[in-house]
């Protein structure tokens, strides 16, 4: 089986915005709560399997660090005179790790979609060198003549280039260090100087880069009004057998019995599983992970909830909150609440305040009530583009 290809993300974020006006560069302004650079970094960042460098201006870094505060990334690299003396140094600062592919994206773009860069992607994995982004020209074109009338600018095979610009790394590095001294306005340019073959992908309206303070009030909008909101609930129960210990919401608790299941029998986890594929659609558990096969017996249930939420946000989406409540007489689920909360957070790589666990008994009543077994339920809530 070929190994997949290795993925890296250059976000470049050392420009000084003149453009959009006032003090502060426009990726730190905030867009909708968060900077634009913050959205950014978020909207990519189950893309690159934890290879992302971002280039900062030399005289950003307080900046830099105020929006990406709690983010897991490297040293930013510092940026030059020019956007590709910026996109230089950042390749460079990744050539020890000599990924396959490498997505160069401005960090002015933080409406980015996650199919967007899937088509760059699966574009590079059918072997062409680099996978441009572009939108058909749809305005009608004009130039103004040196004798002040206007003459009309065919529009049939105009296109704009947006980002990420997609290019196998060894090839953009190269051409690069060897086209240094040509001033272009992207990467693209520079693939076009060194003959690398190119493919165009349907790139997205969505997909704006923020110049002006009308491109941030438009952003806002276009926010306040591309998601939906969607619920989820999932429901499983599991029996008690002979054991010493049960794991419930991804934690180890030491107890008289096991529950009895063909993977780790994790109620709690079985059931945000089920609420999240629930809320996008995409079947139940047993769909993805049945129990007639092998692989998953004895299977750590966070693999589960890991594949729930890939799925979740190949879909564009984002978890928003989950409430899971375990229905048992024992264990007693309070000593390690606050365990299993944590836990749940680190699968689903949200902030802690965006989980909850309870815990209830049925006062004696029904198969819980009698210690034959457990039960777990759970309710999402998910935001996804509408």
């Amino acid at each position: 089986m070929s190994r997949m290809p290795s993925v890296a993300l250059l976000i470049v974020s050392a420009g000084k915005g003149d453009r959009f006006g006032g003090g502060v560069p426009k990726q730190y302004r905030s867009l909708a709560g968060q900077t634009i650079l913050r959205r950014t970094i978020l909207a990519l960042s189950d893309v690159a399997d934890g290879l992302i460098q971002v280039v900062v201006g030399p005289d950003h870094l307080e900046n830099y660090a105020a929006a990406t505060a709690g983010l897991d990334l490297p040293m930013p690299v510092l940026g030059g005179a020019t956007r590709q003396d910026s996109v230089r140094s950042g390749l460079e600062s990744l050539s020890a790790k000599a990924p396959d592919f490498v997505l160069i994206h401005d960090a002015a773009r933080p409406l980015v979609t996650h199919a967007l860069v899937l088509r760059v992607l699966a574009a590079l994995e059918k072997g062409v060198d680099a996978a441009i982004p572009m939108v058909a020209m749809a305005d009608t074109l004009r130039r103004q003549n040196a004798d002040g009338s206007w003459s009309l600018v065919p529009r049939d095979g105009i296109w704009r280039a947006q980002t990420p610009q997609g290019f196998r790394f060894a090839e953009i590095l190269k051409a690069h260090r060897e086209f240094k001294s040509q001033s272009v306005t992207d990467d693209m340019a520079l693939a076009e100087a060194a003959g690398l073959s190119i493919a165009r992908v349907d790139g997205e309206e969505t997909n704006m880069k923020i110049t002006t303070q009308d491109d941030l009030a438009h952003a806002e909008r276009l926010l306040a009004g591309a998601y939906e909101f969607r619920t989820g609930s999932g429901f499983d129960v599991h029996r008690f057998t002979e054991g010493d210990h049960v794991w419930l919401c991804g934690i180890r608790i030491d107890h008289t019995h096991a529950l009895e299941g063909h993977s780790d029998a994790d109620a709690g986890l079985h059931a945000l599983t089920d609420a999240i594929l629930g809320a996008i659609g995409a079947g139940d558990i047993g769909q993805h992970f049945p129990p007639s096969d092998e692989r998953w017996r004895n299977a750590a249930s966070d693999r589960f909830l890991a594949h729930a939420n890939d799925l979740l946000h190949s879909a564009g989406g984002q978890f928003v909150h989950g409430d899971v409540t375990l229905i048992c007489e024992r264990p007693k689920i309070g000593p390690h609440r606050e365990a299993m909360r944590v836990r749940i957070a680190e699968i689903l790589g949200i902030p802690l305040g965006r989980i909850s666990v309870k815990a209830t008994t049925t006062e004696g009543l029904g198969f819980t009530g009698r210690r034959e077994g457990l039960a777990a339920e759970a309710v999402v809530t998910v935001k996804l583009p509408a």
